[in-house]
């Protein structure tokens, strides 16, 4: 079972806009053991339309097109489709009484016949409810392929994908399982791990597959079963993490479709009722705003204080100027010193503060470029880190936020 993914936009082409569609799309069709083959961008013309659906055709069962639906003239994707089809439009009387509440009730704006033509649909087609928007989706299937036209608006497509699309593809075609389940670790690279698991990687069954997802500061190991019987892929995926457990054990950090590292860090400070402060200065907020990217972050997370300027430090965190002279302002001293005032300032049970020196120049600190001071500081410890993160800027960035995470992850794990 093979789809393919044509997302339709020259914002996509330029990179005005990012396309975060095919991805919520892929990922949506995984889950219900839908392959993807291929995803395609291409510009909003007539002529790359239906070359892509022809070639699309020959490889996949289910082509998804996105884009292009709306009721102006530079949206082409409707028309195209009706000649691609060698079709006529039909009023669908469904779809026009949609758009007629649309705007009756939401939309300020008279209606015009722009948007009444909205109802207009290829004769072949299904309509797909769109309740968000006044364009309906779209279900043709023609010689044993299904095609679905939705809209670019990324609410749009996501509701239409779950209430419309999902279901009709599950009861339209015969499909296996798919299971996927990824180990997060972190504090070793990918080749360093591949060696200590290359016995165990080159045993798995062949109804296994690993892939190796690594980034900065932390590598993920996929695998993925695929079969007809879905307790027993579930079966053999635990029994092979078993064994990787006792590999690598000790920089396991849970699995990616549980919770995420972050995820992880709120339900320990929920459970053990504490609370939590940061105070950034290389890491700009980076950290705290990971963590209030998670819906109900109060619960544990106090707030956060960036002192990035070396002033800053002293006029908001009243770290003495003298102490900053003496010790750097990227040092182990000042970073420790941060914590302590962050948490006694916002009254926390534990804080965690970053000093570094990120590049590309060494600026108010005579640090290597690369340097990074990670201090916690709880009720009972205080304990600063040193690394060294290389001299790319983003890359230091980044494996700081990670590696300040992981230390967090494990002061509850002592």
């Amino acid at each position: 079972m093979i789809a393919e993914i044509i997302t339709i936009g020259d914002e996509i082409l330029i990179g005005q806009i990012v396309d975060t569609n095919s991805a919520y799309i892929a990922k949506k069709l995984n889950h219900i053991g839908v392959d993807v083959g291929q995803i395609t961008s291409i510009q909003d013309t007539s002529e790359h339309i239906k070359l892509s659906l022809s070639l699309a055709a020959k490889r996949a069962n289910i082509i998804i097109i996105t884009g292009g639906l709306g009721p102006t003239n530079d949206d082409l994707t409707k028309k195209t489709l009706c000649d691609y089809f060698k079709d006529t439009y039909v009023v669908n009387e469904s779809v026009l009484a949609h758009v007629e509440e649309l705007f009756k009730e939401h939309i300020s704006t008279p209606i015009s016949q722009l948007n009444r033509d909205q109802a207009l649909i290829p004769s072949k087609a299904i309509a797909l409810n769109n309740q968000y928007g006044t364009a309906p989706g779209m279900w043709f299937d023609e010689n044993g392929v299904v095609y679905i036209s939705l809209p670019g608006v990324p609410y749009e497509m996501k509701a239409l994908i779950e209430d419309e699309v999902l279901p009709r593809l599950q009861q339209r075609f015969e499909r296996p399982h798919i299971l996927h389940k990824t180990v997060l670790t972190y504090g070793v690279g990918e080749s360093a791990i591949a060696e200590k698991i290359e016995a165990w990687e080159n045993a798995l069954p062949s109804h296994i597959k690993l892939a190796y997802l690594p980034s900065l500061g932390r590598v993920r190991l996929r695998l993925s079963a695929r079969g007809k019987e879905k307790q027993f892929l579930q079966d053999s995926i635990d029994s092979e993490i078993e064994k990787l457990q006792d590999l690598i054990g000790d920089i396991m950090k849970g699995f990616e479709e549980e919770a995420t590292l972050e995820e992880q860090i709120a339900q320990a400070f929920v459970h053990h009722q504490k609370t939590l402060v940061t105070a950034e200065s290389c890491t700009g907020g980076e950290i705290a705003s990971r963590f209030t990217a998670i819906p109900g972050a109060s619960k544990y997370f106090i707030g956060s204080i960036v002192t990035y300027a070396t002033s800053s430090k002293n006029d908001v965190l009243g770290i003495p100027e003298t102490l900053i002279e003496e010790h750097s302002v990227v040092s182990e001293d000042i970073t420790l010193q941060m914590a302590i005032r962050a948490r006694k300032m916002f009254k926390a049970d534990m804080a965690i503060a970053t000093t570094g020196n990120a590049g590309p120049t060494k600026g108010d600190s005579e640090a290597e470029i690369g340097t990074v001071y990670i201090a916690l500081v709880s009720e009972t410890e205080e304990k600063v880190y040193h690394f060294n993160f290389g001299n790319l800027r983003e890359k230091v960035i980044e494996k700081a936020v990670i590696k300040a995470q992981e230390i967090l992850l494990d002061y509850f794990s002592k």
